[in-house]
This record gives structure tokens, sequence and C-alpha cells, in this order.
């Protein structure tokens, strides 16, 4: 069993940094105001996604075993506002603090702990559903931040997996086979 929770906690750091990879791929596509544009008045812009993700990754990581996933300090809703004032500079240095706890905790936590019960939002759940969890909500959001960023450079997108049309020429060029994330991860296309 330590075998299988070791190599899973391993797996959640390797998707961890694959997403936040990812979101950075996309984010150093965009110019300084692209940070900020929203599609429509129900949509977030990329700055509010990723002042989102780093309290939701604060609140959850912070003291991941031993408190409440969602702390008395975080006031989501204001996740959801910038201002005027806010700067690219700013939107990074939150999603990297947001990602330093993701990492830190993840690497912190022993084999012996995946089955323990943490907490979020006072309902229970083991370290592995709290860890799958998060990996979906922040996949989404990346997701959200890539499609926007897509969207907004579209013809000068430099695409973050195979280019279209040139997936029967990228077969012939790879003899093994290796899912999108371990090519993510290595620094390929997908």
């Amino acid at each position: 069993m330590a075998d299988i929770a070791a190599h899973y906690l391993d797996e959640a750091g390797r998707q961890m940094r694959g997403h936040k990879r990812m979101g950075e791929a996309a984010m150093a596509q965009l110019r300084d105001e692209d940070f900020f544009v929203t599609i429509d008045p129900e949509s977030n812009s990329i700055a509010i996604l990723v002042k989102h993700l780093a309290g939701n990754m604060r609140s959850r990581f912070t003291d991941f075993l031993t408190s409440d996933g969602e702390k008395p300090g975080r006031f989501r809703d204001h996740e959801f506002e910038v201002t005027s004032g806010t700067t690219r500079a700013d939107v990074m240095k939150w999603w990297e603090e947001g990602w330093s706890c993701v990492i830190g905790a993840i690497g912190a936590i022993k084999p012996d702990d995946v089955m323990r019960t943490v907490t979020i939002r006072g309902e229970p759940h083991s370290v592995l559903q709290a860890i799958n969890r998060q990996i979906a909500h922040y996949a989404q959001h990346v997701g959200q931040m890539v499609f926007l960023a897509k969207h907004l450079r579209s013809n000068e997108w430099k695409t973050l997996s195979i280019p279209r049309g040139k997936s029967e020429e990228f077969k012939m060029k790879k003899p093994t086979i290796e899912s999108g994330s371990e090519r993510f991860e290595r620094g390929l296309p997908k």
C-alpha cells in the first residue's frame, strides 16, 4: 500500500506541476492588457482566474493535514475582483505564491498520510480525495485560461499541443507511446 501511496503522491505532484506549466505557457503569450480582458459580463479574466486559484490554493494547502481547507480568513468573493491598479506582476506573484503552497504541501505528505482524513468546509475527505478534488478544480481553471489566451491571441497563438493538421506527422516522429501529461511534463507538445 505504501508503494501505491508514494506513486500516487508523485503522480499528483507531477500533474500539479504540469497544470502550472500549461498556465504559464498560455500567459507567456499574452500582452499585459490581455490579462484583464473578459469576453462577456459573466466571464472571468485571466487575472481573476489566477487570483481565485491563488486564494483557493492558499486556503486548501496551508496547514493541509491539520486545518480545514476553507480558512476563516479567506474571502472567496474578493477573489473575483481586481482593481484598475492590478498589474501583470501582481497576477504572476499570486500565481507563484499559490503554486508554492500546493507543491510544498504535496511534497511534504508522506505515503502513510494518503488515507488520513482532512476537511474542506467541514466535509471529511481522505487526503487522496482532497488532492484529486483540487487537481480537477485547477485543471478546469487552467483550461479556461488556455481557452481565453488562445481566443485573445487568435492567429498569433502558439499551440501547447500538437499543431492542427499535424497529428499524423507527429505520430511518425514518436516511436514510443506516452500520455499527454507525460509529454507536457517534459516540455514537449502533447
